[in-house]
């Protein structure tokens, strides 16, 4: 899932200063190189950004970094956009002679990157990495396919709940501290200010109903023997299922609105003035903080169902991985090291507002900027993942998730049969996957 939003650009290739191109990876049978050349000009694929260039500048300085100590190597950067990446790297692993030897690549990917043999397995570098060790587990767990290792995570991002202080402040109210409060609150603050969405929600927003079903104790899928079997059915799913979809409605957002909105429509609408409380990430700040309610909001985590508990969030992200067709193995390790490491990722967070993976570095960031800290505070809750299978990114892209919230919504179906329907879906897609 990427965390951060993003245009198309141009795929131009971002030649670093003094910096050539030379010969890609051999072609093999199994895409898998059968040289590992200490020398040359490693390629790399990132993502283009909204605003790329301090993220250049970023990258610049990682590539600087690892050339002092390999002055042989020399680095091709070439920016990517987002929407067209499956294409772009899909044809990428079925010709190794035009394939990068790295790729930036969302964590909800990685299942899937994985089957299609374009991935190396780095867990031996990986684990004797000394930094390494103060690793988020979720994610190591965004990496980490069938017990091995397919990269290192270079950052992670998660959603917390953003309230209107001057709304709060103006009706008497205080922050909601248990999920049934939540609930009751946004019902509440839409009956006194019909003007408003209580909590802005969307039928398209699967990353903000998760929680829902998380806090419940519900889980999307289970893993039996090295499959997995959809688990969005169960009782205790549905019960986050309820919760969630009865948001929707005249009491506090009409599905006529609502049902077809996503997460950039829910967080637009809180920093346009539209919504008391919305449920947005970290990386929400800086267009939160461009709107209507600047100064007039605060963020505290998504509560779960007993007060005091936060509700478990999807652990969002991107990571950097080293693909199994490049003949400059060890140069990438190092290069995907140089990417990850402690000093880029704080690096990434000042000029980007990527949240490091490592535990430590991420405290350090929560002290330089406090608003930080209540997605800090979730992460350090448990924040959860998708399920590791190919097949999740079939999921996802069919939309089986949101046509169960839309079809619980619009009344088509009541919650028992839309979660039937979606859970078939979801055992076909992970069958279909192997």
């Amino acid at each position: 899932m990427k965390l951060i939003a993003r245009i198309a650009a141009p795929a131009g290739a971002l030649v670093l200063a003094g910096l050539t191109a030379t010969a890609c990876a051999p072609q093999t049978s199994d895409n898998s190189a059968r040289t590992d050349d200490k020398s040359g000009t490693l390629r790399v694929w990132l993502f283009q950004e909204v605003n790329n260039k301090p993220k250049e500048q970023v990258v610049d300085a990682a590539v600087a970094a690892f050339r002092k100590e390999h002055k042989d190597a020399k680095v091709e950067i070439e920016y990517i956009p987002v929407e067209t990446r499956a294409q772009k790297i899909k044809a990428a692993f079925n010709d190794p002679k035009s394939a990068p030897d790295l790729i930036e690549y969302g964590n909800t990917d990685t299942a899937g990157y994985v089957k299609d043999g374009g991935l190396a397995d780095v867990g031996a570098e990986f684990t004797a990495w000394d930094e390494a060790k103060d690793t988020d587990p979720t994610a190591r767990q965004s990496v980490t396919v069938g017990g091995k290792i397919y990269g290192a995570p270079l950052f992670v991002g998660v959603r917390a709940l953003y309230y209107r202080t001057d709304v709060f402040k103006e009706l008497g109210i205080a922050a909601p501290k248990t999920q049934d409060e939540l609930i009751a609150t946004a019902k509440k603050i839409h009956k006194a200010k019909p003007g408003l969405y209580g909590l802005a929600v969307g039928g398209a927003y699967t990353y903000g109903a998760m929680p829902f079903i998380w806090a419940q104790g519900g889980e999307l899928a289970e893993e039996r023997g090295g499959s997995y079997k959809a688990a969005i059915n169960s009782p205790a799913a549905q019960k986050g299922i309820t919760a969630y979809t009865s948001l929707f409605g005249n009491d506090n957002c009409p599905a006529a609105k609502c049902a077809s909105m996503g997460g950039n429509a829910t967080v637009t609408a809180f920093a346009s003035g539209k919504a008391a409380m919305a449920i947005g990430g970290d990386f929400s700040h800086q267009a939160v903080e461009a709107g209507a309610v600047k100064g007039k909001y605060a963020v505290v985590p998504l509560p779960g169902r007993e007060a005091g508990s936060i509700a478990p969030a999807f652990a969002g992200g991107n990571n950097i991985g080293v693909l199994k067709s490049s003949s400059h193995r060890t140069l990438a390790v190092d290069l995907m090291k140089q990417f990850a490491g402690k000093e880029t990722q704080r690096e990434l967070f000042d000029a980007m507002g990527f949240l490091p993976t490592y535990t430590d570095v991420r405290s350090e960031a929560a002290k330089k900027e406090p608003f930080v800290d209540p997605f800090v505070r979730t992460l350090g809750a448990g924040a959860k993942f998708v399920p590791a299978s190919p097949g999740w990114g079939q999921i996802d892209a069919s939309l089986v998730l949101p046509t169960m919230f839309q079809e619980i919504v619009s009344g088509k179906k009541d919650v028992a049969a839309a979660s039937d329907d979606a859970a078939k879906k979801m055992d076909a897609a992970f069958a279909a996957a192997g």
